[in-house]
């Protein structure tokens, strides 16, 4: 295991100083957040990425994101333009030392939650999904925003892209992500870079959209449109996890024994009754995944990719990006690396 660190750049308020002070800390994981999605990164702002993260002492080795253009999850005549562009970022990300990508491919929205500061019984505050506050949100008045999503959109343009979706139903959905990933998996070999989706967060339509990555049956789908190691995933706990339709440990087992776990995020979420959920402290006891076993699935199938805690609480008073904390992730790093190095003397004696 490597475990690494979301750091969004120079703005983040946490900074790399801060994260490098994590014990086993080994990567950061970041990317060029300034750049219209479907461009390519130049060259200079990569470089001055890598510079930035490596004089920390810490590893250039994933990024996250490099977003997928609507247009190619719609299939439109000017995906080609897109996918070219991907490419692009895929060859020069590898030439400077990038080793995963993570990116999804879940239409117009990223991770959805209804509340970004539900205080919880010990007064920290975190990220929750409720449906009945869903029910009630607009997604076409221009207001609904969270950390990490592509802001670029006006109420327009999400007006047009919400009705070029009524057209596209999950098959369709499914034949644009195999074509994007014929295009792209063959550029990843050829640069040693393994590609890593994300699974839908949350593992179900919203708002009339369709959602394709969301339990074992659509990743075995998923992993078969190309056959390649380098076609592989980024597993969130939280994101499948929210649903007590998926088993956690099982697809961990699962997944990590094919190699094709790229990107682990880990992170506890509590399920509620009606199938909302509210993201918890990583310690097990705290939410409704079993944090140990999941580490556990992963130890016994050697996995040696990259692994990150995923988002936090804002605790101590802290302030920031929602989700996106320094002390509760902090927190998250050291009871993971608690759990590897128990793993690993454990299985010696």
């Amino acid at each position: 295991m490597k475990l690494s660190f979301r750091w969004y750049g120079t703005d983040d308020p946490v900074k790399l100083d801060y994260i490098r002070q994590i014990p086993n800390m080994n990567s950061i994981v970041t990317a060029i957040y300034d750049v219209p999605v479907g461009s390519v990164w130049s060259n200079e702002s990569i470089t001055r990425l890598k510079d930035e993260v490596e004089k920390s002492g810490l590893k250039f080795d994933v990024i996250e994101s490099v977003p997928v253009h609507e247009d190619i999850k719609l299939g439109l005549p000017t995906r080609d333009e897109y996918i070219e562009n991907y490419k692009e970022n895929i060859r020069r990300l590898g030439k400077a030392g990038v080793k995963v990508i993570c990116y999804n491919f879940m239409p117009i929205f990223d991770w959805t939650r209804t509340q970004l500061d539900k205080m919880l019984e010990d007064k920290s505050t975190t990220l929750v999904y409720y449906k009945e506050q869903l029910e009630k949100m607009d997604p076409l008045n221009g207001e609904l925003s969270l950390p990490g999503w592509d802001s670029s959109y006006k109420k327009e343009d999400l007006q047009k892209l919400f009705d070029a979706y009524a057209q596209t139903d999950e098959e369709k959905l499914w034949d644009n992500l195999e074509y994007f990933l014929k295009q792209i998996i063959p550029v990843a070999e050829q640069n040693d870079i393994k590609m890593a989706i994300h699974p839908d967060d949350p593992p179900w339509n919203i708002f009339g959209l369709p959602r394709i990555i969301t339990c074992e049956k659509s990743l075995d789908r998923f992993l078969k449109l190309v056959d390649s190691k380098y076609n592989g995933l980024t597993f969130c706990t939280g994101s499948l996890g929210c649903t007590k339709t998926n088993d956690m440990v099982k697809l961990v087992e699962k997944y990590a024994s094919q190699g094709r776990i790229h990107f682990m995020h880990v992170r506890n979420v509590k399920i509620l009754d009606d199938g909302s959920f509210e993201e918890s402290a990583h310690f097990s006891p705290c939410g409704s995944l079993d944090i140990v076993a999941i580490m556990k699935a992963l130890y016994d199938n050697k996995f040696d990719g990259y692994l990150r805690p995923d988002h936090g609480r804002m605790i101590w008073g802290e302030t920031g990006r929602p989700g996106y904390g320094l002390f509760d992730r902090a927190l998250g790093a050291s009871y993971i690396t608690g759990i590897w190095e128990t793993l690993s003397k454990t299985s010696k004696e």
